[in-house]
């Protein structure tokens, strides 16, 4: 199985239309080939004149831990060229930017989530890439969450850095397949070329996504596992809420939830009473632990930890967003009173309640604070959504 770098790199065909031409990667920690040889190094030796670099959130070397913790531009050691920080002063690339290559060369893992950023990374650089008559290149690579769709839509109005345009929270698609969808949604027009991978089967066991024997790196520091891959659709939610997401522990985003005064174990029967059917497909396992940073640092959390993963994983049956809305529906049962939405600017918006801007509209928390909203009416919102947007993106579909 061959990821878009690894085919670039080994057919000298592929990077003929490259040949005196200067090139910007776009690359992360994860931007590895399959011998783990980071993009830009396996390019420049490869013989790409590779003229800059950009790093999405988090840096292109991963380094920064939270949301909204900025990277400043930089010159590579090595190379001495450019690195240039679209998570800084900026988050779409200026002109200047745009003048140190003639093909911008796209190159990060994504998780398969309308709010994982490097999604709108992708459509600022077409924006601006169309804008000043440059090239884009997706070097593309598995969508680790496969090919379920799963969310309410991004309404009209509700775009930000985590909400891209009018896309359901679990997309489905690969960074490849977006890039067409963006061109073709915005009406842009720009060269634009996917280099595919070869053997890329997303309904595939065990996988279902990643490929088997392909190592995990973490595309964001978060981002540690296949499980959180998996299960970040839903648990992402958890950063709109005063509950922990498990950041400060070795196991962020894989729990449903956490809080020092919430009993877990309660919560999970709640759950199971109002739609047992939406726990299906992992298994979760109730769990203590102490945030060392982050929400309800130094004390200890009571919470549910979700194992979308092994024996326990059904593909098919698991629905994260589903999972995640089911537990805050849970919690404001049992708990009328809990302030369970947390009030802070998100991702520089600074007038919306963050739960709105991650779910692109303010339907997934009134139906959680609404006492007489049933499941059947949150799966009437999204099931609607769902099934328009597997529709409209069948016929981009490259595997």
């Amino acid at each position: 199985m061959k990821f878009g770098i690894d085919r670039l790199i080994a057919d000298p065909e592929l990077r003929r239309p490259l040949a005196g031409r200067r090139v910007a990667l776009i690359a992360h920690p994860a931007s590895v080939t399959e011998d783990l040889v980071h993009s830009l190094d396996a390019l420049i030796a490869a013989g790409v004149n590779v003229t800059s670099a950009f790093g999405p959130q988090h840096g292109l070397k991963g380094d920064k831990q939270d949301n909204m913790v900025e990277t400043a531009d930089e010159t590579d050691p090595r190379y001495g060229i450019p690195v240039f920080s679209l998570y800084g002063e900026v988050r779409r690339p200026t002109g200047k930017m745009m003048s140190t290559a003639d093909v911008f060369v796209f190159d990060l893992q994504d998780l398969g989530c309308r709010i994982y950023t490097f999604v709108t990374t992708l459509l600022y650089l077409l924006e601006e890439a169309a804008r000043h008559g440059k090239e884009v290149w997706v070097l593309d690579r598995p969508n680790p969450a496969g090919r379920p769709i799963e969310g309410t839509t991004l309404l009209p109005g509700w775009e930000s850095f985590v909400g891209a345009g009018p896309l359901p929270m679990r997309h489905g698609l690969t960074m490849g397949e977006m890039g067409a969808w963006f061109i073709g949604h915005f009406g842009l027009d720009l060269p634009y070329r996917v280099i595919e991978m070869e053997g890329w089967r997303p309904d595939s066991a065990p996988g279902f996504g990643w490929p088997e024997g392909r190592l995990w790196i973490n595309p964001s520091p978060n981002a540690a596992s296949l499980n959180m891959a998996r299960a970040y659709a839903g648990t992402v939610m958890i950063e709109g809420a005063t509950l922990s997401e498990g950041r400060g522990t070795t196991r962020p985003l894989e729990v449903l939830f956490g809080a020092p005064d919430i009993d877990a174990r309660a919560v999970r029967a709640e759950m199971e009473r109002l739609a047992s059917h939406w726990l299906a497909g992992c298994a979760l396992r109730e769990v203590w632990f102490e945030p060392t940073f982050h929400k309800h640092a130094k004390t200890l959390c009571h919470g549910l930890m979700i194992h979308a993963e092994g024996r326990f994983y059904d593909h098919a049956a698991f629905r994260p967003w589903r999972l995640q809305a089911l537990a805050f529906k849970a919690i404001r049962r049992l708990y009328p009173d809990y302030e369970i939405w947390r009030d802070f600017p998100y991702e520089y918006v600074f007038d919306k309640l963050a739960i709105d801007v991650i779910n692109g509209g303010p339907a997934l928390r009134a139906w959680v604070d609404d006492a007489g909203a049933e499941p059947d009416d949150l799966e009437a919102l999204a099931g609607r959504d769902e099934t328009e947007w597997r529709e409209e993106t069948r016929s981009l579909l490259l595997y």
